[in-house]
């Protein structure tokens, strides 16, 4: 077993699509994170077919494809192959466990720290909402909030059915971007091409809590009226064919969620128990590619985010209406 030590990089920017591109291109134009996407990306996607998918759901992306690509002096074909989040290779092994109430979302993001961005970003665009969450494949979002209190993960099931598509962290981009309500997320996730088989954990301020169970070939909804827990395999008997052959270490979180949510912790209390490296929600296998790299929080009634790197020594605390309305700025970084 190996603990990782890394570092996650705080990123503000309050710009145009375009210029957002531009600096985040210059942000990582040196970094080790150009390098890891290579060795696991295609040398060149359909272009003009990732094009004409994010002319209809996002075509802000495509603007912001753009300025990465000027940013980092790359070709904008090879840039959207390495960032761009469509027809890429199959995935294994992500693990993520999420639980939401009517009050809060509380999840943890299992992986390894080798394929981990390590970029937190509070964004404030000119065309489209803000956000804050934590980046995959730099463009994409592992999770996060936006400014109407609607929050989204993702939650990696299997590769059945596995096709050219649009990557699950992309869809959650695409969702806190353009999406006011959990209604709308649920809509927008039925339309989009996608590539493997995923669950989304969504909630919003209306209180209205789901998860979507979706494959390439079929979308469905589980609702919940006030606590719904969200981990790797479908539950709905039309959809459960697709899980992988074994679900059992996700059955067993998927149990430990429910005994959670019949103790009504509060949002704090929720946290500490995802980000406890005692809690049976925090992993550390990291060489399996299943170690816990960060807990991601949010309450909609007073807009605060708390978030921690695991084994991290810092939360941060953000109350996001406040950073939304300029009145505060967050530290760079900080250390697991």
């Amino acid at each position: 077993m190996r603990v990782s030590n890394f570092i996650v990089n705080i990123v503000q920017m309050r710009e145009s699509s375009f210029n957002i591109g531009v600096k985040m291109g210059k942000l990582i134009k040196n970094s080790s994170l150009i390098k890891t996407f290579e060795s696991i990306t295609k040398p060149e996607i359909d272009y003009k077919n990732m094009e004409f998918i994010y002319s209809t759901f996002a075509p802000y992306l495509l603007e912001e494809l753009e300025g990465l690509s000027q940013g980092l002096e790359m070709p904008l074909n090879r840039t959207a192959a390495l960032f761009g989040g469509y027809d890429l290779p199959r995935t294994e092994a992500l693990g993520c466990s999420a639980i939401m109430t009517r009050d809060y979302y509380v999840r943890n993001y299992d992986f390894s720290p080798d394929l981990y961005d390590g970029l937190f970003s509070l964004v404030q665009p000119d065309s489209r909402f803000a956000t804050a969450g934590y980046n995959l494949q730099l463009l994409g979002r592992h999770d996060g909030v936006n400014q109407e209190g609607l929050v989204a993960g993702l939650h990696f099931v299997s590769n059945q059915g596995f096709t050219k598509g649009v990557s699950a962290w992309m869809a959650v981009r695409m969702m806190l971007d353009s999406c006011s309500t959990t209604e709308e997320a649920i809509a927008m996730l039925k339309e989009i091409p996608h590539a493997a088989c995923y669950n989304f954990s969504l909630g919003d301020k209306k209180r209205d809590i789901a998860v979507v169970e979706a494959s390439p070939d079929q979308v469905v909804v589980r609702r919940g009226l006030s606590v719904l827990s969200c981990v790797n395999h479908f539950q709905d008997d039309t959809i459960k064919d697709k899980n992988r052959p074994s679900i059992t270490h996700s059955v067993k979180r998927s149990n430990y969620l429910s005994e959670l949510s019949e103790k009504h912790y509060r949002h704090t209390e929720m946290f500490e128990e995802f980000n406890s490296v005692g809690s049976p929600l925090f992993f550390t296998d990291y060489d399996d590619l299943f170690g816990t790299l960060h807990t991601f929080s949010y309450s909609y009634q007073d807009t605060r985010i708390l978030t921690a790197v695991a084994r991290g020594k810092m939360t941060l605390d953000i109350n996001f209406q406040k950073w939304i309305d300029g009145k505060t700025s967050i530290e760079l970084y900080w250390k697991a």
